[in-house]
């Protein structure tokens, strides 16, 4: 339980981060992402997905 909270924690400060340096660069990039169709967005969560687990896998395994 211990590991799982500190990942989590670690997760928030990397979202924090950018909101805390640029709030304006992050909402442009919002506004893009609006515009961007779905499946280059889906494709990019699947491609981030794919590469954290493979890190994770890297890693423990």
């Amino acid at each position: 339980m211990e590991f799982f909270l500190t990942v989590i924690g670690v997760v928030m400060i990397v979202e924090g981060v950018p909101w805390f340096l640029s709030p304006r660069g992050v909402k442009r990039l919002l506004l893009q992402a609006a515009t961007t169709p779905e499946y280059v967005l889906r494709f990019l969560g699947l491609s981030l997905m794919l590469a954290g687990l493979f890190l994770v896998y890297l890693t423990i395994g």
